[in-house]
Parts: structure tokens; C-alpha cells; sequence
């Protein structure tokens, strides 16, 4: 550890840095007292400024692009693209992208200048600024470079990025300058999807359509139109960004790899919903005002359960929207923290001991009245309605828990599923008490014909009641209905959630369309409809019954229940990821053609090189920083040890300073043989060429190695004297923030 002029030490540096930050002001846009409604969405253009700012003919046609999936005409493009130019060239801006999201769990984008040459007939070169329609719909970019899990050969290098128009354009400004961002899908030369957006875009248009025809047939025949909206709550943690430069694991791996628990931790539970640092607002506010010049509604700060661990959430949008708005504050988060000195951790786990960080999927359905057909109604026809629409959705749950088990699968949110602060990794879906005894009352057949009496009776009439006083919030279910939506809780907080979003939206609408055809079938039989609903809801829910569970996730009893139940136990992503090569289990996605066999199968090698290159990156860092940091720190302490051993005169003191030195001798031994061990394993590891078999012994064999390292090491923590130890310590890290 390196130590200056005066002796002080790089991590007492550190923590000094941490408790006196430099003063950072944060400017309101337009004037420290304008309502948010003065500028929000400036930075963004959207369908209302193209309203404002294109001829009505072009806002007509967009709008038949949007409404009917048309190509955009030429010249509308053109007539949108100088609107956009005009617009931000006005707002300072220099350069446009496409911005997407290739499988790399970020986004990209390629800056191009809005210039171009224009000669004079005396051939001198001037410059003006253009943007054509062109630019505006296609790009292509180099796409040698991003994951394609084999969906092209390496010489096919040809990528296309398209805008797409359902999402409006925006402005990412910063100190360097404003830049004009245009969503667009990615895709490669033959069509196949190379990103997160274009699947979620396909079941997003494949929900609407079977969702619609099976409202038609349960009475419901002006519907034109259903979405799925998503509010997605985001956790984090901050770090001063002092101490994680003097950690190689953060900087490398987002997490700690070495790291004994403080005494206090959250065991007080005096940090959920405390009062936010002055410093954390600060940057909470500007945050906030960034993410409102974007458009993105913030809506809740707090702070959450672990100490330096806090949470934003959204209010409601189109899931497709709320998509790009969620990977965009991942990237507003990361970038403040920054001017505010500090680091931004999404990861899931970033500490043991505490609890990590996930994002809750708040999902619903809503038709084009604004209803949302996930809450209760006040006629019994809207709540027949709810009930049917719920059993698909809880059936559909049911058919393909595995692959949404496999949508959150990722090496981080392994070290969180299953903790005391997230839902286990099996997948269930809790209703609450109220909502489980009308189902049940279903199954049981109370209510066989339907009357509107006995609707009444069952206690549907009253349903509206479900979303303020029946159903309790059981964090230990993975996918909670929560009045009118269903929480997906175990997503990870550094997930791109377009992917678990396709999945879920893709098994609904797939779910729809089976039970379109079951009502049919019901109805040759059944003539009155509202018993021909209720029948088809009866089986629904009886078929789906086993994935129903209200009590603790988190106990051995549930796990030992699932298992009798058969449900799929996909205990880490190893075994998750598994299930992408089961072309039954996957079947549902090329069916609804939201995913090709050949894309499913390409997410399958991406997600399984990813967790290999993570689990490496770990173990290089882990190996890296014992030998080059713990293993030096312990012997400073041993050589100190013996030292003054040899200078005590007493024997009663030397007993018990031997009895130190041996303790301390012994996590030593085991340090340097775990790390020889682990360092033999991982160059074993490294020469499996198959990729799925070199994945399963990471993850059994290698990874329970890296732990016990680590616990060798954070004893070793416990032991060596405090200014001998050079990483910043739990204590610092978690805390420091509070005291300014």
C-alpha cells in the first residue's frame, strides 16, 4: 500500500477524499424555481413536437406507419428528418446517432457529424449542415464486432440500424457536447436480430393481436387496440469514487471480490427509508433533472435497505418506451455519479453480507380506452373479463417458467436469487389471500353457470377492493400480482429488461391465442358466453394451479413443495441457460415469431460466452489481488509479529502472542494453497473447448473454489493490522457517505 511524505496511506487518503467532497452545483433547468412541467421532455422529439413541426400530410402518414406497420414514404422521411435537424441544430446540438442495443448488455452508437461538403463553382469546399431521411431510417454500422452467436459467418460484417418511430429521438448533452440520439433496431444482412429491441418490438405487435382477438370473443368487440405497459423500479448502490480506485474488483467486475462484512451492516434496518445524505440528493436531484429533459418520468427516490443502496422508480409507460427509458437512466445514473464523485453500482451483488440490487418489472395490460385489464372493474362483465384475462397470464407463467427463469439468468443475479432480499430462482406467481380463495372457488366449480348473481356471490363483484386491501406484497415471490399488475421482482438491476419483457410478453400473447381457440371450442358446447368464459378460466387455472404459491420463498419447505410439484428448479444460470437448447420449452417464441429457432439459439452461445468471459474476468482479478495485495499485506503483519515476539520477555505474553501468529500463520497456509488450487483449476478450466461444458465446471467447480479463497482472505482482513491493509474496507465504503 502506498504511503506519502507524511505517512499516510492511500486508503486514509481515500476516506478523507470521501467525507470532505468537493462542492458540486447543481443548475434546475430554466431557473431554480420552474415547475418540472416547464421542461420536461425538452431534449426529447417525440409524436407531439412532430405534430407542432411537420406538414399535416407527413404527420398523417407517420402515424399510418405507426398504426398499420407501413413503410414510411420517402418523402415523409425527408420532411422529418429537416423538422429533426432544424430542431436540434437550434438546440446546440453538432452530431446524430443511431442508438441500440446490440447483446452486449449496453447500448451503442456511431456519432456522425451534421455537415457536409458543398462546392462553389470557384471549387472552394463549404461546409453546411444536412440531415436527409436517409440518415434518419438506416444506418449501417460494422457489426463484426457484437455478438451474433453464430447467426452469420465472421466475413459477414454488415449490420443495419433502423429508427424506430414508436420511440421518440433525443439529446444526450454533457461538458463535451450535445449529441442527437435516434432508437433504431439492429439487425443483420439477412434480417436476423442482433440486438434487444427488435424481439421486444415483435412480441409487443404479436400480444396486441392475439390479446385483441380473444377480447372479441369474450364480448369486449370494439377493442382495436392492447399494450403492455412496464414501470421498472431501479436500485443501486454509490461509492465514492475514491475508494473504488483503489479497488481493482469494482473497477473490474462491478462487485467485491474480497471483503469482510463491517459489524454494522443493515442488520439495524435504520437505512430503508431513511433520510437521504445531502449528498445523495444532490445527486438524486440532478439525476432527476437530467432524466426529465429526456422525458423519462422519475417519479420515486429512496433509500433502500443496504446501507449505500438506493432506488428510482418510474411512473408507468408503453413497454417499449419504458424499455429505452430504463437502459437510459442506467446511463444517466452512471454518468452523474461520476460528476458527483462518485460510482454508480448496478450490479446485483456488489457486496456480500447486504442485500443487492434488483429491478422490479411492474407489468400490466391496458386496451386503447386507457382500461387496465389486470384491474379489478365495477361491473361484473369487466371483472369476468379481469378473471380471464388473469388465468391467461398466470397460465402463461406457468407453460414457460423455465425460460423466463432463463430470461434473468446472469452470473450477477446468481449471488442474489435466492438471498434473504430477493426471490428464490424458482419461478411461482402469489395472488394474495383474496384473489387465491376466488380461484380456488373457480376451481371448485361455485360458480358453474355464471349469472350475474353468482358472480356477485363468488365475490368477483367486489373485486375492486383487491387493489388497496387483499393483496399483501410478498417479496419472496418471483412474480407477484400486486393489484393491478404483476411484479416481476427477480430481475437483476443491471438487466437490459427489453429481454425478460419479450419473453413474458411472447408467453402471454402465445397463451391468448391458445385460449382463443379453447373458448371456441367451449362455446360449440356452451352457448351462453359468460359460462363458456368461466369454463375456459376454470381450466386455466386448474391446469396452472401447481405454479400458484403465497407463502415463504425463501424457506426449504418451498423448495421441497416445488420439487413435489414439478416445477422447473434452475438453481444458477449454468442450468438456466440450458433450457434455450430445449426447442419444446422455446417452442412458443418461433411459434408467435418473435424469435427464429436460429435466434433463439444464437441468445443461447452469447449468454453462455458472456458468463464464461464474466466468471474469467472474476477469477483473473480474485487470483490477481491476492497475490499482489492480500498476500503482501499478510506477510508485513507475520514479519511485524515476529519482530515483537522477539523482543517480549514474558512468558504469559508470548503465549498469547503466539497463539496471534499461529492463527494468523494458518489463514496465510490456506491463502497460498487456495490460491495455487484455484490457479490450477481455472487454467484447467480454460482449455475446455466446449462451451457449455466449460460453463457447468465454472460454476460448480470453480466458483466454489473462488469462495472459499475469498473467505480465507477476508479472515485474513480480520487479522492483519488496520494500516497494513490496503483495500478499502466495508466499513469505509458503505458508510463514509453518510457523514457529509
Amino acid at each position: 500500500m502506498s504511503v506519502d511524505s507524511n505517512g499516510i496511506n492511500s486508503r486514509t487518503h481515500a476516506l478523507n477524499a470521501a467525507i470532505h467532497p468537493p462542492t458540486v452545483k447543481v443548475e434546475r433547468p430554466n431557473g431554480d424555481n420552474a415547475p418540472v412541467s416547464d421542461f420536461f421532455g425538452c431534449n426529447t422529439f417525440g409524436l407531439a413536437q412532430m405534430r407542432e413541426k411537420l406538414p399535416k400530410d407527413a404527420y398523417h402518414s407517420l402515424l399510418k406507419t405507426l398504426d398499420h406497420g407501413k413503410k414510411l414514404p420517402k418523402e415523409t422521411a425527408e420532411a422529418i428528418a429537416s423538422a429533426v435537424k432544424e430542431w436540434s441544430v437550434a438546440k446546440g446540438v453538432t452530431h446524430f446517432c443511431h442508438w441500440f442495443q446490440p447483446m452486449t448488455g449496453l447500448t451503442a452508437e456511431k456519432h456522425d457529424a451534421f455537415i457536409t461538403i458543398q462546392s462553389s463553382h470557384h471549387s472552394e469546399l463549404r461546409v453546411i449542415e444536412r440531415f436527409t431521411g436517409s440518415q434518419l431510417i438506416q444506418g449501417e454500422p460494422d457489426a463484426s464486432s457484437f455478438p451474433s452467436g453464430g447467426t452469420r459467418s465472421t466475413f459477414e460484417a454488415r449490420g443495419y440500424t433502423t429508427w424506430d418511430p414508436s420511440s421518440p429521438l433525443f439529446i444526450i448533452e454533457d461538458e463535451s457536447g450535445k449529441t442527437l440520439c435516434i432508437p433504431t433496431v439492429f439487425f443483420g444482412y439477412h434480417g436476423q436480430a442482433l440486438d434487444c429491441k427488435t424481439p421486444l418490438l415483435r412480441s409487443v405487435e404479436v400480444l396486441n393481436t392475439n390479446a385483441c382477438e380473444f377480447l372479441k370473443l369474450i364480448g369486449d368487440v370494439d377493442v382495436k387496440h392492447v399494450a403492455a405497459t412496464l414501470g421498472a423500479e431501479q436500485e443501486y448502490f454509490l461509492i465514492d469514487k475514491n475508494f473504488v480506485a483503489l479497488r481493482p474488483d469494482l473497477i473490474m467486475t462491478g462487485r467485491s471480490l474480497l471483503g469482510s462484512s463491517s459489524p454494522r451492516g443493515q442488520q439495524l434496518e435504520d437505512h430503508y427509508f431513511g433520510s437521504i445524505p445531502t449528498r445523495v440528493k444532490n445527486y438524486m436531484q440532478e439525476v432527476e433533472y437530467e432524466l426529465f429533459k429526456l422525458g423519462i418520468p422519475a417519479k420515486t427516490r429512496h433509500n433502500e435497505v443496504a446501507p449505500g443502496q438506493y432506488e428510482l422508480a418510474p411512473i408507468f409507460e408503453d413497454v417499449n418506451i419504458a424499455a429505452d427509458h430504463n437502459t437510459l437512466s442506467m446511463e444517466v445514473l452512471k454518468r452523474v455519479a461520476l460528476k458527483h464523485n462518485f460510482v454508480c453500482l448496478l450490479h446485483e451483488k456488489p457486496f456480500a453480507g447486504i442485500n443487492g440490487s434488483g429491478k422490479h418489472n411492474n407489468w400490466s395490460l391496458s386496451n386503447d380506452k386507457g382500461e387496465n385489464l389486470l384491474e379489478p372493474g365495477t361491473t361484473p362483465h369487466q371483472n369476468l373479463r379481469f378473471l380471464a384475462v388473469l388465468s391467461v397470464v398466470v397460465k402463461a407463467v406457468y407453460d414457460n417458467s423455465a425460460i423466463l427463469r432463463a430470461a434473468i439468468a446472469a452470473p450477477g443475479n446468481d449471488h442474489r436469487l435466492g438471498a434473504n432480499e430477493a426471490p428464490p430462482a424458482i419461478i411461482s406467481v402469489f395472488l394474495g389471500s383474496m384473489l387465491e380463495k376466488i380461484c380456488n372457488d373457480i376451481e371448485e366449480g361455485k360458480s358453474a353457470k355464471a349469472t350475474e348473481q353468482q358472480i356477485i356471490d363468488l365475490g368477483v363483484g367486489k373485486i375492486p377492493n383487491i387493489s388497496k386491501d387483499y393483496t399483501d406484497r410478498n417479496r419472496t415471490s418471483p412474480f407477484a400480482f400486486t393489484g393491478n399488475k404483476f411484479e416481476f421482482r427477480a430481475v437483476g438491476s443491471s438487466a437490459i429488461v427489453s429481454i425478460p419483457m419479450t419473453y413474458l410478453n411472447a408467453a402471454v400473447a402465445y397463451t391468448f391465442q391458445h385460449a382463443a381457440t379453447v373458448l371456441k371450442d367451449i362455446m360449440k358446447t356452451k352457448p351462453n358466453r359468460d359460462e363458456a368464459i368461466m369454463e375456459m378460466t376454470r381450466m386455466f387455472l386448474k391446469e396452472s394451479k401447481t405454479v400458484r404459491f403465497d407463502g415463504n420463498g425463501y424457506s426449504q419447505e418451498w423448495r421441497d413443495e416445488a420439487a413435489r410439484r414439478g416445477l422447473p428448479i434452475l438453481k444458477s444460470t449454468a442450468d438456466a441457460l440450458e433450457v434455450y437448447r430445449d426447442k419444446k420449452l422455446t417452442a412458443f417464441l418461433s411459434e408467435t415469431r418473435v424469435l427464429s429457432t436460429e435466434e433463439v439459439m444464437s441468445r443461447y452461445h452469447i449468454s453462455v460466452e458472456r458468463y464464461v468471459k464474466t466468471i474469467d474476468i472474476e477469477i483473473m482479478t480474485l487470483l490477481e489481488m491476492t497475490q499482489t495485495l492480500v498476500i503482501p499485506a499478510v506477510e508485513k503483519q507475520l514479519t511485524a509479529l515476529a519482530t515483537t515476539q522477539s523482543t517480549m520477555s514474558s512468558s504469559t505474553l508470548k503465549k498469547h502472542h503466539m497463539s496471534r501468529s499461529q492463527k494468523l500463520e494458518t489463514t496465510f497456509e490456506a491463502i497460498l494453497s487456495l490460491h495455487d488450487e484455484l490457479t490450477r483449476l481455472s487454467d484447467t478450466t480454460a482449455n475446455i473447448h466446449d462451451e457449455s461444458a466449460r460453463m457447468k465446471k465454472l460454476a460448480a467447480e470453480v466458483q466454489p473454489l473462488s469462495v472459499r479463497l475469498r473467505e480465507a482472505c477476508d479472515q485474513a482482513e480480520r487479522l492483519v493490522a488496520d494500516e497494513l491493509w490496503p483495500l478499502p474496507k466495508y466499513r469505509e465504503m458503505l458508510f463514509a457517505t453518510s457523514l457529509c
